[in-house]
């Protein structure tokens, strides 16, 4: 197993938080898909979404699919899913006692254990989630410590395996190629897709710091590798709650510290996480 390209643990690094586990020891109990979907509380196509999503995180086929037959069919754990719940479940025991020696502390540890590129993280607090159209996306609502508001596009599958409900405590990445910044709200919306169209999400706040374009050794011309686009600027704003969120103006632009300005992106850029 050791020669396989992925590993069972880079599952386990995805789902620690959300039902995805909870799908795979329903199906080890009860030797049925559709019977762990209910059990569960999520549909069966989130139950399926389940299972490919740790099989492909994994590298390793989970779950053995039975159709039809005397029995009418049914599932059960591969080794390799049986290997998987085994190590989900001591990593459960050993995070409950790192937490247990550092209580009172885990506010200052949250979020430590992610690795992401998006260097927009915001914790926040679902405050609501609606349909949007008559397809299967949910808007979730979500509100800053600061009193922020901001949204996510998801479909009801994924909202369904993070178990999103009001009240709940979740982690709002965004990448920071996906905001535009301005001081004005009008010039920020249309600066560049995807941060377009009255849906979408503002932030306001003060400049904190602002990159010289002149500084970068690309030069002006070109703008940093990972903006959106030629002569762009990279704007921190200060956020009300004092957190800090990252965007680019439109071209030509420019922002100075201390200036106020806003944020705009789009609900379909920001992604859920779930701490822990």
């Amino acid at each position: 197993m050791s020669e396989h390209p992925h590993s069972l643990n880079e599952a386990l690094g995805h789902t620690a938080s959300d039902k995805r586990l909870d799908v795979l020891r329903q199906v080890a109990l009860t030797g049925s898909i559709s019977q762990a979907a209910r059990d569960v509380g999520i549909s069966y196509k989130a139950a399926w979404q389940a299972i490919d999503t740790l099989t492909n995180l994994s590298g390793w086929p989970l779950v053995d699919r039975s159709v039809g037959g005397s029995g009418g069919g049914g599932a059960r754990l591969t080794p390799q899913g049986v290997q998987l719940l085994a190590l989900a479940d001591e990593l459960a025991q050993a995070r409950a006692q790192v937490l247990a020696r550092f209580a009172g502390r885990q506010s200052s540890a949250a979020g430590l254990g992610w690795r992401t590129s998006m260097r927009n993280q915001l914790p926040c607090e679902v405050v609501g989630l609606s349909p949007v159209g008559l397809g299967s996306a949910l808007k979730v609502s979500l509100v800053t410590a600061g009193g922020d508001e901001l949204a996510s596009l998801l479909t009801r599958e994924s909202a369904d395996l993070l178990g999103l409900v009001p009240g709940l405590s979740v982690l709002a990445l965004c990448k920071a190629t996906a905001v535009a910044m301005s001081a004005d709200l009008s010039e920020a919306v249309s600066a560049w897709a995807p941060a377009t169209g009255s849906g979408s999400c503002v932030l306001r706040g003060t400049v904190a710091a602002a990159a010289d374009p002149s500084d970068d050794p690309a030069g002006p011309t070109t703008g940093k590798a990972e903006a959106p686009g030629a002569n762009t600027q990279e704007v921190g704003l200060t956020l009300v709650g004092g957190q800090r969120w990252v965007g680019f103006t439109a071209q030509g632009h420019r922002l100075v510290a201390g200036q106020a300005a806003c944020a705009v992106f789009a609900p379909s850029s920001v992604v859920i996480g779930l701490d822990g």
